[in-house]
């Protein structure tokens, strides 16, 4: 007697075709492993996002499908794609990689690796205050970030979110609630109609 595989099964089921034109249950060899915390929060951020490339939104709603118990089929459809095939290699990849799946593969040759020059010249970036007509924002996120840092005369062009956010994680940035990225300690307070950033010196010494 045949055994039932829920839809919605930890390791989620995904379907493909038999030679008989029907749908059949393939369980899937390669799982999505447990989202941490500032993954999930990501990866919903990228999904409702519009600034973001339509690429970069279609996998990160397949990959919080499948994480919220999809099948690979459903979470294809859920992010406007056809196959669950593909769905199936994102997990994969994204086990491996995190939330660089997300991108596209670097296309021929070894993916960039940045040095602790390129890394200062993001965090630079990052603690300049955006300027509302030249940066079309006035607080920073990832994809404007990599925009102005693309486009800059001493930018980096090939840079990608995945390298931005991995490196003002590393330095102590935290994603704040007025949408904009924050170093670990320093806020910036209005004060006789100037503003001017006040450095917490027991949370940057926590942060070291």
């Amino acid at each position: 007697m045949g055994v039932a595989i829920p839809a919605k099964a930890g390791y989620a089921a995904n379907l493909s075709t038999n030679p008989g034109g029907s749908p059949m249950t393939r369980r899937q060899t390669d799982p999505l492993r447990l989202l941490a915390s500032d993954e999930r929060d990501w990866l919903v951020r990228v999904a409702r996002s519009q600034a973001e490339p339509a690429s970069h939104v279609a996998r990160a709603k397949a990959l919080l499908a499948v994480a919220d118990g999809e099948s690979y089929t459903d979470a294809a459809k859920a992010a406007g794609r056809r196959s669950g095939e593909a769905v199936s290699r994102l997990v994969s990849r994204f086990n491996r990689e995190g939330i660089a799946a997300i991108e596209p593969r670097h296309g021929g040759g070894p993916p960039t690796v940045y040095a602790e020059a390129e890394r200062e010249r993001i965090l630079d970036e990052v603690r300049r205050r955006p300027h509302r007509d030249r940066d079309g924002t006035a607080t920073w996120s990832l994809t404007t970030l990599r925009r102005a840092l693309r486009e800059a005369p001493d930018g980096l062009p090939e840079v990608s979110t995945h390298t931005i956010r991995k490196t003002l994680k590393e330095a102590g940035f935290d994603w704040q609630r007025d949408r904009s990225w924050c170093e670990t300690g320093v806020v910036e307070r209005k004060r006789g109609g100037e503003v001017v950033t006040v450095v917490d010196a027991d949370a940057q010494a926590k942060k070291s």
